[in-house]
């Protein structure tokens, strides 16, 4: 890239190929504070459903401990199975929490950026031990922002830490007068308050964080407007890409074109290789238009829908090649063909008064007038 296209200021939002890129790279917009609440939510959870294992086992613990002898104080043997029971209970009761909140750190990333492992943003850069790099990224408007969360956090947090001590003061004293199946299971009501109380927190923290983590990841997406040309002009010249784009292109028009079919008066066919539709409407239009047309399958498919919507078809060979071959969508038909399109329509307008009780069978146009020139085989 030259100098002038390193120097141009990054305004456009990025294409689907670089965003696809990025994301194989593993760029795309990640939120600790997010995944932090998801943690902590689920861990209030899991303390306010397995709570009260919890604290039966802390229970049961406590007066296996605190009913020890002196003698067996003093046994090493029995200390060590004591100690490793304990353990063993209090793990055994932590597990459910545990295991909701192992789900919540596995889950918690789908809810910005999705899964996603990429071994490229594993492997090292040579940009990353460079002194200088390293000292703008310091400096830079993200390491701020970054700063600045850090230090709203723990402000809040601090806050926070503050009120519940003052809130709960009375009953935090309070707990070295209960027994101990009142004080452990209000410790754990307590805990559980306060884990709520940090959750509304990190919440908070989490919605501010969100917005400016897609924010920043957008901005380091960016492209110049030359990046987008290069870009385009890249993806563009590549044939399958060409024909993907043809091919979509006249997907559109032939949907376009069959919502016309219903519309016109008559389908002149070939029978089976040609169907052209033509609109006449007197007060309107001057001359007949025609509004859709095709050959083969497109063909057949102007000749269902015409079924479908009960538009008259009539078989005329000669004229729907030669209507086909100088005729453009939306185009009226030529001159040379006035005559023989004007029978057909007449022949169309007459049947639909015949079915009507209006007007006797009419004759069908076998023999239509198609000059030379407009003749085709």
């Amino acid at each position: 890239m030259s100098e002038s296209d390193s120097s141009q200021e990054k305004t456009e939002e990025a294409t689907p190929k670089k965003a696809e890129k990025a994301k194989e790279d593993g760029q795309v917009p990640r939120s600790k504070e997010l995944i932090t609440t998801s943690v902590l939510l689920a861990g209030t959870i899991g303390l306010y459903l397995f709570g009260g294992i919890l604290a039966n086992s802390m229970v049961d613990i406590a007066k296996l401990n605190f009913a020890i002898s002196r003698e067996a104080i003093f046994d090493p043997a029995y200390m060590f199975s004591n100690l490793g029971q304990s353990f063993y209970d209090a793990f055994l009761a932590l597990i459910p929490i545990f295991a909701v909140l192992l789900i919540a750190a596995i889950v918690g990333p789908i809810g910005l950026g999705g899964w996603l492992f990429s071994a490229k943003s594993m492997m090292p850069k040579m940009s990353r031990m460079n002194p200088g790099a390293g000292l703008k990224r310091m400096f830079s408007v993200t390491a701020l922002i970054e700063l600045a969360k850090a230090l709203a956090k723990v402000v809040l947090i601090i806050l926070l830490s503050l009120l519940l001590l003052k809130s709960l003061e009375g009953e935090l004293m309070s707990l070295a007068y209960q027994d101990i199946n009142a004080s452990i299971m209000h410790s754990l009501e307590i805990s559980m308050w306060s884990a709520i109380a940090l959750s509304l927190v990190t919440i908070f923290i989490a919605i501010v964080d969100v917005p400016i983590q897609i924010w920043e990841s957008a901005k380091k997406l960016k492209m110049t407007m030359q990046e987008v040309k290069d870009e385009m002009k890249d993806t563009d010249g590549k044939p399958e890409v060409k024909g993907r784009i043809r091919q979509l292109q006249q997907e559109i028009a032939n949907r376009q074109m069959m919502g016309e079919v219903p519309e016109a008066d008559v389908v002149i066919t070939n029978p089976t290789h040609y169907s052209i539709a033509v609109k006449y409407k007197p007060e309107m239009m001057e001359t007949p238009i025609v509004v859709a047309k095709g050959v083969d399958l497109v063909a057949f498919r102007i000749r269902e829908v015409a079924k479908e919507h009960s538009v008259d078809i009539v078989e005329s060979p000669i004229l729907a090649r030669a209507i086909y071959n100088t005729t453009k969508i939306d185009e009226p038909i030529p001159k040379g063909l006035y005559i023989a399109v004007a029978k057909v329509l007449a022949y169309v307008f007459q049947l639909r008064n015949f079915k009507r009780g209006l007007a006797q069978r009419p004759s069908f146009p076998y023999s239509v007038d198609v000059p030379d020139d407009l003749y085709f085989d």
